[in-house]
């Protein structure tokens, strides 16, 4: 047995665990042994700094909590790690300010930056970002993040250096730039650097431009719906690519599942089936061919306008026939952001990592849709579904949440989240609904390191406005959770609109 415990399991919602350790080592070390080793019910496990998050099946969750609250940690498995040689040019519009902030030169920084035996500690940020540790370096961030940090830039910040794997923006220092693909979904595995990697660089003269992987479309030739007019995001959605936080990559999928569900169900498909998830209304189809369609989610009027026959008014959550060169208009929904909109069959759309689904952080996935556009879609093979009842989207948003691991790094976290009423912000999306309202104070002083994190996790920024991840979050993040959804309300949370109340409420148990 290996000589370093757990020091605390926590958990993180009803389907995750989060367990503290001393140090990186020890946190890559337990990931090892997990990944070798799974306990009961184990489905993902995602490492950050000194933290390391076990998802499990909900009815296994206090069990793996158990289990890792004080578990001796094995040493690691005595196997060869990966090891990767990235090439650089150490032209980084930034080298200069690191030299000065580290009291080196910069070509000692550089000299020190390859002489170094790098290794992935954890994943995050974006998908084939790693944070590499081993430098000896510590280099401050920038006080100004830039909006957009190029592809294949090799960066420095704290004591962890890292390559951009796509355009993004970032506080990084950016120290040189490299042609390597850091993430390609084609590629098995798709990230060239994961935990436990090894990693050299290798001083270049000349670096040929990042690859980027083409743009996924959805549109096809001759299809079976032509989008005549689009809402203000509509995207292509299913149940998301579960399994792949470890490298950075969210499950994604429909902000708001069960309306998902519900719209398949009707049309006869399965749970999961790709379909359409528009934001605030406004589309329009025409059908090229026969379709059976259904919607659900935030109620809008649906129009049916046939050539040279009277308009028909299809109700929400309900099958309906779209003849060839029917046109359906959507309404705007008075309550309620996102609507839903099947076609029995499902879509027949291009996959990444399995799934359909477009994730905005991420950018996998088929591109959002634009007028123009033609869809294909499957035969059908299920028998199409009775009408259904939706829930109520305009009662105000009540969200019930468990404790969150971070609440004692807030003034009393959770009387003051649930004791006051929120206002949506204009500013979320499908990454996060972002809060408005009195700030909340910080308790503790320092930066968290960065920690794995959930769907329907609650943090607290420096602003101390309330932050709740929806389904395209980042799968690592450096700010206290205090709280998390129970996991029905994160999709209630999706259909919040800008400027409505939000009030949370502590779960029993």
């Amino acid at each position: 047995m290996g000589e370093h415990r757990v020091l605390r399991a926590r958990p993180l919602g009803r389907h995750a665990v989060l367990a503290e350790l001393a140090s990186p080592n020890d946190a890559a070390a337990l990931a090892a042994h997990l990944e070798t080793d799974p306990l009961s019910g184990q489905c993902e496990v995602v490492v950050a700094a000194r933290t390391v998050l076990v998802v499990g099946h909900r009815t296994h969750t206090a069990a793996i909590r158990d289990l890792l609250d004080g578990m001796m940690i094995p040493p690691p498995p005595d196997r060869t790690a990966e090891s990767v040689t990235v090439d650089v040019v150490y032209d980084g519009v930034d080298l200069d300010d690191v030299a000065r902030a580290c009291g080196m030169s910069a070509s000692a920084v550089v000299d020190a930056h390859i002489r170094a035996r790098w290794t992935a500690a954890f994943t995050g940020f974006a998908p084939g970002f790693a944070y590499l540790v081993g430098g000896g370096l510590d280099v401050p961030r920038r006080d100004n993040p830039r909006t957009a940090v190029p592809p294949g830039s090799v960066a420095l910040a704290g004591p962890y250096s890292g390559v951009y794997p796509r355009t993004s923006p970032g506080g990084w220092q950016l120290i040189g730039r490299t042609g390597a693909t850091l993430w390609d979904s084609d590629r098995d595995p798709p990230a060239l650097i994961r935990p436990g990697t090894s990693v050299r660089f290798h001083a270049v003269r000349e670096a040929v431009a990042v690859r980027l992987p083409a743009d996924v479309r959805a549109t096809v030739d001759n299809g079976d719906l032509r989008v005549l007019r689009t809402s203000p995001l509509t995207l292509v959605q299913d149940l998301g690519r579960p399994g792949y936080a470890g490298m950075g990559v969210p499950a994604s999928g429909a902000a708001d599942a069960r309306s998902l569900r519900l719209a398949n169900r009707v049309a006869g498909n399965a749970p999961g089936a790709p379909a359409l998830e528009l934001v605030d209304g406004g589309l329009a189809l025409e059908a090229l061919r026969d379709v059976v369609l259904a919607v659900a989610g935030a109620p809008v009027e649906l129009t049916v306008t046939p050539p040279e026959r009277p308009l028909r008014k299809p109700p929400m959550a309900a099958p309906f026939l779209l003849r060839a060169g029917d046109v359906l208009e959507l309404g705007h929904p008075p309550a309620g952001l996102r609507t839903y909109v099947a076609a029995r069959g499902g879509l027949d759309v291009p996959e990444v990592l399995g799934s359909a689904a477009r994730d905005v952080l991420s950018r996998l996935g088929p591109e959002p849709l634009v007028a123009g556009d033609e869809l294909r879609v499957l035969p059908g093979r299920g028998v199409v579904g009775p009408p259904e009842v939706q829930r109520d989207f305009a009662a105000a948003a009540e969200l019930r949440v468990t404790v969150g691991p971070r609440a004692d790094w807030i003034v009393d976290a959770l009387e003051r989240l649930c004791g006051t009423v929120w206002s949506a912000s204009p500013d979320s999306n499908r990454v996060g609904l972002r809060l408005d309202g009195e700030p909340l104070g910080r308790a503790r002083g320092g930066e968290l390191a960065s920690e794995p994190t959930v769907r329907g996790a609650v943090q607290v920024p420096p602003s101390g406005l309330p932050l709740v991840f929806l389904t395209d979050h980042p799968t690592t993040g450096g700010y206290p959770v205090v709280a998390v959804l129970e996991p029905e309300d994160v999709d209630v949370a999706a259909q919040v609109r800008p400027g409505d109340p939000v009030r949370f409420r502590l779960s029993p148990g």
